[in-house]
């Protein structure tokens, strides 16, 4: 009897899985619900899309549905799956278009439900201007809000990746804009100390940063538009509160307010991450780890027999912090999805783990990471050890020659690698790449000095800024 295998999700990991399985099995039934209306695309594509480097949203669409089903697999999208039945073996699907509900079977099952934007609960959140960014849905409102309203202020909730890359993106429409980061530095997956020259970029660049500020409220013309319509309801004779809710869902936002400033806003971005969307898997019985995340093992299983789950909804395993973490980023979806649909399909993988690897482009400035930071190896008992050079990114005597700035992490007995933050304007991902393949294997500081890297003018210096950090770290 053929089986039959359902995948909740269809973007990196749950598309990556699809595919996989078919490779791996061409008698598989495959089905895939998506709950929004696009399948298979570039979510790191959006804010290239919004700036307007990519002129239009399909290139980031990598395969439609239809495409999907000349393989054999039958996806469905506006499809939410709301409720699983791990005995059963079904899950409960509503069509979002139609509002029907059914029942559907399955015999492996993988949850690839990725992660969910949580709205902070603020007084003025409902307001029209405040968008978050995850879907191609979002990609499109944003675009069309700024062509449309052409906002003259921008506020950005969060200095994360979307934050810096959305500043980007806005400044190329002229608007005034405005990071508010709770934290007292900017990008806090990387060490405060490194997060200066990020700082410094953006305040360069005509960006306003306000750090260490908690929103506490969206503020728009909403009491005034309440105010109108409860006059005319009294007037007219009218029912109060159907009048002000047709007067406030016209509302748009106007300021964004903390304790102590508000800022101008006629558009907001809400940036202040996601959370895995884990909510009908933990009721369904599914284990839930420490980060809020699905936890597999290697082979990408969960705790319930022939259910897996990749992606950002599921913990990944760290190979320097030697324990699983939530690390949502579109290249581990995809290895995770690919070990997931291989094993759901009777084939045979394994998914070793990640460093963490990760790179941002904030105007000119690239800024890249693996490994741990010096607080998160703290945090994970380590005995840190740091050296943070700076240098140039090829030969000093070369034209339009530009700072790169390195920072190793390292554990003090040992000196094994723990991790690197690596910021300039060039030659950034090609080095940050070496430190990830060095924390692959296991390196010292010693091992990392004695690479034979390459050197001509143009490129590095004859010391690469990575075998300078090393070497000073090594003495």
């Amino acid at each position: 009897m053929t089986e039959r295998l359902i995948i909740v999700g269809g973007v990196a990991a749950g598309m990556s899985a699809a595919t996989r399985a078919r490779r791996i099995n061409k008698e598989l039934e495959i089905v895939v619900y998506e709950k929004t209306g696009y399948v298979s695309y570039g979510a790191c594509g959006f804010p290239y899309f919004i700036k307007g480097d990519v002129p239009e949203i399909d290139a980031l669409l990598i395969r439609s549905p239809q495409e999907f089903a000349k393989q054999n697999i039958e996806v469905f999208v506006q499809h939410e799956i709301t409720a699983i039945d791990p005995v059963a073996k079904t899950v409960q699907v509503q069509n979002l278009r139609s509002g029907r509900t059914f029942t559907d079977h399955w015999d492996k099952l993988i949850l690839a439900t990725g992660g969910k934007s949580v709205p902070p609960p603020l007084p003025g959140i409902d307001l029209n201007g405040i968008f978050s960014l995850r879907t191609v849905e979002d990609a499109l409102a944003i675009k069309c809000w700024l062509q449309e309203k052409q906002p003259q202020n921008a506020v950005i909730i969060g200095g994360g990746y979307i934050g810096l890359e959305m500043a980007e993106a806005f400044s190329a429409y002229g608007i005034k804009v405005t990071i508010v980061e709770a934290q007292p530095q900017i990008l806090p997956t990387i060490d405060a100390d490194m997060a200066v020259y990020i700082e410094e970029e953006l305040r360069a660049r005509g960006v306003e940063l306000y750090l260490g500020h908690k929103v506490k409220a969206l503020d728009g013309d909403a009491p005034l538009r309440r105010v109108i319509a409860l006059t005319a309801a009294k007037v007219n004779g009218h029912d109060a509160a159907a009048f002000v809710k047709t007067a406030t869902s016209q509302a748009r936002v106007r300021s964004v307010l903390t304790s102590g400033a508000g800022f101008p806003a006629e558009m907001v971005i809400i940036g202040t991450g996601t959370k895995p969307a884990v909510d009908v898997a933990q009721a369904a019985g599914v284990e839930i780890g420490p980060f809020r995340a699905i936890r597999v093992n290697s082979r990408q299983q969960t705790n319930i027999p022939n259910i897996y789950a990749a992606g950002a909804a599921s913990e990944v395993y760290h190979l320097v912090a030697e324990q699983p973490v939530l690390l949502p980023l579109a290249t581990t979806a995809s290895k995770q999805g690919r070990v997931a649909g291989t094993n759901a399909a009777g084939g045979s993988d394994h998914f070793s783990g990640v460093v963490g690897t990760a790179v941002v482009k904030m105007f000119d400035l690239h800024i890249a990471q693996t490994g741990l930071t010096a607080k998160y190896a703290q945090y994970f008992g380590f005995d840190v050890e740091c050296a943070t050079i700076s240098a140039t990114a090829h030969a000093h005597y070369m034209p339009n020659n530009s700072p790169i700035h390195v920072k190793l992490v390292y554990e003090k007995r040992t000196h094994r690698l723990l991790g690197a933050q690596i910021i300039g304007k060039e030659g950034v991902a090609k080095r940050i790449d070496i430190i990830a393949t060095a924390l692959h294997a296991g390196w010292t500081t010693f091992d990392l000095a004695k690479l034979d890297l390459s050197y001509a003018p143009p490129f590095a210096p004859v010391w690469d800024p990575i075998l300078v950090a090393a070497n000073v770290a090594s003495k």
